[in-house]
């Protein structure tokens, strides 16, 4: 059909002239500050299941049921599927947007002409309407830039929202755990108290220990007495928030009953070769926002210059005996020039606003940026400082138990006093416990390391 040949040839001519699209074209930052970003663009979208290292069954389990029940991430997940949506819907608008319909009418009297009266008039259409906005300054192609981005944005938002709930899940089961330990420290400590009060109060009986000893080992026993209530509400608010992370009831949160801490057998590892920064959700999240804002100027600088769009049809209008014929074959081409030339201001308006979009979306990238390369050096000071305090503490734990067992041998042997044997037992209770909370802030900081590096580390 010559005419259907012309029809679609005057929509390829169209697309040919879709060849410019105004507005800057998007570079990624290749400097912030002293920061190199050159290689910084290529984030890791897997989450490597850095937990595993610490080879905690109970850890890993929990994790495992947060990554897939959790409502953050869920909605995170569904952010993604509508972004990628809107970047599908964006690509399609590049293409002619085209119905198939068909149509019958009839009516009766259709005009007030007396030689109508009674006439009963019948016509059917069929046929494609296709209509295609050709794009002539890019307004799609940078409509297109900026979906694409905004989905990319979502999928890193995501994945960063799996970092965080992975990490929020490590903590709280660390808190649990550190909880458990301190509990059954003080536990000990008290029966420990209990017994010397005991021989204490015989030592009374026979006249040789004074009320000021009773009193002195009274405080201690109120002391871890006052103690235990607050390390009660630590492992149920520890509890409590895992339940939360795993979206389920706390009573139905089950975890087992060993209390210790998970660690490493080897010491964190930090390759020099390596840009982390590649492994950074947040940094490759907020480039993004800074390309979608950047493509953003370009869509509305071309609402500065005439739009076109071609729309028609092609099929068969009937004759009034209904048939489908050459005679009834029909089409049209209908090219539109569209140009906001009365509305300029209002389009600059928005072209500065659009410019300044792009320049806070720059300064948050920066900001990003610097808060992170802060935030990672900042997590391993404090790893290497914590390391030093666990080995300073865990040999502390280790004199007051040598100084206990030293004492305990003078005082059946009658060189020292109760009192002083009590003094070396009560530092054995504070350094046990202090060992604890130590192990505790080692192994959260830790899990701050994993999450400023995004898990992108080997032991």
């Amino acid at each position: 059909m010559n005419k259907s040949r012309l029809y679609f040839s005057a929509m390829i001519l169209s697309s040919l002239l879709s060849a410019c699209a105004v507005g800057p074209d998007y570079q990624p930052p290749q400097q912030v500050l002293n920061v190199d970003m050159k290689e910084s663009y290529q984030p890791v979208f897997s989450l490597s299941a850095w937990w595993d290292q610490f080879n905690d069954d109970q850890l890993s389990a929990l994790i495992a049921q947060a990554l897939a029940k959790n409502r953050s991430i869920v909605e995170a997940a569904a952010n993604v599927d509508r972004a990628y949506a809107v970047f599908s819907g964006a690509q399609a608008d590049h293409y002619p947007d085209g119905t198939l319909s068909a149509e019958y009418q009839a009516s009766r009297n259709a005009s007030i002409l007396s030689q109508d009266d009674g006439i009963t008039m019948r016509g059917f259409t069929q046929g494609l309407s296709l209509s295609w906005d050709t794009d002539l300054f890019g307004k799609l192609q940078r409509a297109t830039e900026a979906a694409n981005a905004r989905a990319e944005q979502a999928k890193l938002l995501w994945q960063d929202a799996r970092l965080q709930i992975v990490s929020q899940v490590a903590r709280s089961y660390g808190q649990y755990r550190g909880a458990q330990l301190r509990l059954i420290y003080a536990e000990i400590n008290l029966q420990f108290l209990l017994q010397s009060k005991e021989i204490i109060e015989a030592q009374m009986n026979a006249g040789s220990a004074t009320r000021l000893e009773m009193a002195q080992i009274d405080t201690q026993i109120y002391r871890v007495k006052t103690d235990i209530p607050a390390i009660r509400i630590a492992s149920e608010t520890a509890k409590g928030t895992l339940a939360a992370l795993l979206a389920t009831p706390v009573q139905a949160l089950q975890i087992n009953s060993s209390a210790s801490l998970p660690r490493l057998n080897q010491p964190i590892v930090i390759a020099s070769n390596s840009n982390y920064l590649n492994f950074r959700p947040d940094i490759a999240s907020a480039e993004r926002n800074l390309a979608a804002s950047t493509a953003q100027i370009g869509i509305n600088k071309a609402d500065l210059y005439p739009s076109l769009s071609v729309s028609g049809f092609l099929g068969f209008i009937s004759s009034p005996g209904l048939a489908l014929n050459s005679a009834s074959e029909s089409w049209n081409i209908t090219p539109t020039i569209q140009w906001s030339g009365l509305n300029l201001g209002a389009v600059k308006t928005r072209i500065k606003m659009a410019e300044a979009d792009a320049d806070i979306a720059m300064a948050q990238y920066e900001q990003t940026v610097i808060n992170a390369v802060n935030q990672m050096q900042l997590s391993l000071n404090h790893y290497q400082l914590s390391r030093e305090q666990l080995a300073n503490a865990e040999r502390q734990f280790a004199s007051s138990q040598q100084a206990v067992s030293i004492s305990r041998s003078q005082y059946k042997a009658g060189t020292i006093d109760f009192l002083l044997l009590l003094d070396s037992e009560r530092e054995l209770l504070t350094s046990r416990d202090q060992l604890a909370q130590i192990e505790l802030a080692h192994y959260l900081r830790m899990v701050d390391v994993y999450r400023e590096f995004s898990g992108a580390l080997t032991i």
